[in-house]
């Protein structure tokens, strides 16, 4: 009887999720893929965005598997009809933003393949993420003209989504992940502002191997050890309020995955350190079945910046790392700041919801 139920309790819990009654806030979720045991938390989630589509001489584009993984969120959406279904174009390292963006012709293109990508996966908006304009730390070629090119590239895309939005009777929303600090002097926030449903903050990879200490590479606030104008969340929120985006379309990133460092001066620590390599990148459930309090790593929390960090004191190996607690954190954030919610990289990384599960309902009650 156990197993002849099974499928309708299953069934039922589906249904109960997808029905639940929706957060004043978003959460919208980065995702490279899809884990078949995740779609009974989908209705928590109100936008995924499947990274990535290609930038491939000027045209952007879905190869063959890119499309199937596409299809495979969007397929969630017939019992999931509220979810919206977004593709991201860019990530870190893609080049030919700078090159599509330089002249009428290339911005046209791009936005006009864009546009067509989208009517014909049936999919429900585009964000953009050149990381960066101005900037070549990633590896891909900048110009002092990106900043201009930026703002006139976006006014395309917006253009292109109207009219085949017009003809296929929606609204095509139009987003950009985006950095802080000194990696948006290349961008003109307040000109892109309206012309954006929302901003992405990448408020996560605050420290990383080009980075020289380590430190909370997700904080929310300032850690008394942070030198100068370090970054934090707190800090990009309040750029972008004084270029005068509106709070309800800033949604704060989270991350469900960690960064490790290696040879680590002991002081503080490791908190705020010089260090000799970066090690990797450590995915939630890795850090819990292995690193959170186990092996020599102990876990501590900075009360100023709002997040945890683990130190282990033989090896000199310091982790940075959301978890529930910085996530409650972060939801009471948005709430506080009237933020429109939580962004975060990425679904697969928390295969069992954990996360997702923390941030629904802290940003639900």
């Amino acid at each position: 009887m156990a197993v002849l139920l099974l499928p309708f309790l299953c069934a039922a819990t589906s249904i109960a999720t997808a029905d639940a009654p929706p957060s004043p806030y978003r959460i919208v979720g980065y995702a490279t893929g899809w884990e078949p045991g995740q779609t009974k938390d989908v209705g928590k989630i109100d936008t995924l965005i499947f990274a990535f589509a290609q930038l491939k001489d000027g045209h952007v584009m879905l190869d063959n598997e890119h499309a199937a993984g596409l299809q495979k969120l969007l397929a969630l959406q017939s019992d999931n009809p509220k979810l919206k279904v977004d593709v991201s174009v860019g990530g870190w390292s893609v080049g030919g933003f700078s090159e599509a963006a330089s002249t009428a012709e290339g911005r046209q293109l791009f936005a006009d393949t864009a546009a067509q990508m989208l009517s014909t996966q049936h999919a429900d908006g585009l964000d953009v993420d050149w990381e960066y304009p101005g900037h070549h730390e990633s590896g891909i070629k900048s110009s002092p003209e990106d900043k201009t090119n930026f703002t006139l590239l976006l006014k395309a895309v917006r253009a292109s989504l109207d009219r085949i939005g017009q003809k296929d009777g929606k609204h095509y929303t139009l987003s950009v992940a985006i950095a802080d600090g000194p990696f948006v002097s290349g961008v003109d926030i307040p000109a892109i502002n309206p012309l954006l449903d929302w901003f992405n903050l990448m408020t996560y990879d605050f420290v990383n191997a080009n980075t020289p200490t380590t430190g909370h590479h997700t904080g929310l606030h300032a850690s008394p050890l942070i030198k100068g104008d370090g970054r934090t969340t707190d800090r990009a929120v309040q750029q972008f309020l004084t270029a005068g985006v509106p709070p309800q379309k800033l949604l704060i990133g989270a991350a469900m995955y960690g960064r490790e460092f290696v040879d680590v001066k002991p002081e503080h620590d490791g908190l705020y350190q010089t260090y000799g390599k970066f090690q990797s990148m450590l995915p939630w459930p890795v850090l819990k079945q292995h690193f959170i309090n186990k092996q020599g790593y102990v876990r501590h929390w900075d009360d100023a910046a709002q997040a945890p960090w683990l130190w282990n004191a033989k090896t000199h190996s310091f982790i940075t790392y959301d978890d529930p607690q910085s996530i409650t954190a972060k939801a009471a954030y948005v709430k506080a700041e009237h933020l429109g919610g939580i962004m975060y990289w990425e679904q697969t990384t928390d295969p069992t919801d954990e996360l997702l599960d923390v941030m629904w309902k802290r940003l639900s009650n």
